[in-house]
């Protein structure tokens, strides 16, 4: 079975103008994360009716896996860089390599509402955090977290990150980016879409006293 992305776009939306119209709003936002923030980005598999589009009928995570024969689409490319790119993978979906200008912390999608009303009552720095479909948030930290994440809480007396429902991820992670739909279950989205700090995220220790306790209380 062959890498049939692009049929499957062009069957789920129904007509090619508003299939160029997806591609175009796609190239904008990879275009922003590779010009302005400085991110790399993966074209990835997607999902629809179940089936994946990277063609593997036993597929372990359908829709939401990296291509392994896609190129990266590097830090620093321009929208006409980016607009020849997908060209050639029409429908591909947007994801982020991580360990690279960020980590991510994640953690179940209302106490991340909860912890960033917080955060930002408190005057926190904070960089983009992300939603999936299926209930998960990830607040986009320092790259390098990841592996301190245990250690960390260890040390701020949370001795059991699994209680807390908080994971860090690293390098050999992706995240879906926004607007692309996720396991074939809906959109990614922002729950703090990137502004002038998404380039520089801030250190997860500034970060997780609240998150720790916000997850602690949410699963009390």
């Amino acid at each position: 079975m062959g890498f049939t992305i692009g049929g499957m776009r062009e069957i789920r939306t129904g007509t090619r103008r508003r299939g160029r119209s997806y591609r175009s709003s796609e190239c904008t936002a990879v275009a922003e994360y590779t010009s302005l923030w400085g991110w790399d980005v993966v074209r990835g598999a997607r999902a629809v009716g179940g089936a994946c589009s990277c063609g593997r009928a036993d597929c372990p995570a359908p829709g939401a896996h990296p291509l392994e024969f896609a190129p990266e689409i590097p830090a620093g490319a321009t929208l006409d860089e980016v607009t020849r790119a997908w060209a050639g993978l029409p429908g591909a979906a947007v994801m982020l390599a991580l360990g690279r200008a960020f980590d991510a912390i994640e953690v179940a999608e209302s106490p991340a509402r909860r912890a960033l009303a917080r955060m930002e009552r408190m005057g926190l720095p904070l960089g983009p955090v992300t939603a999936t479909p299926d209930g998960r948030a990830h607040f986009f930290v320092a790259p390098g977290s990841a592996d301190r994440l245990p250690r960390l809480l260890y040390r701020m007396g949370w001795d059991d990150p699994a209680s807390l429902d908080l994971r860090g991820l690293g390098t050999g992670h992706y995240l879906t980016a926004p607007p692309s739909d996720r396991g074939g279950f809906g959109p990614a989205r922002w729950l703090r879409p990137p502004g002038l700090d998404a380039a520089n995220p801030p250190e997860a220790r500034l970060l997780l006293g609240t998150l720790a306790y916000v997850a602690h209380r949410s699963r009390a």
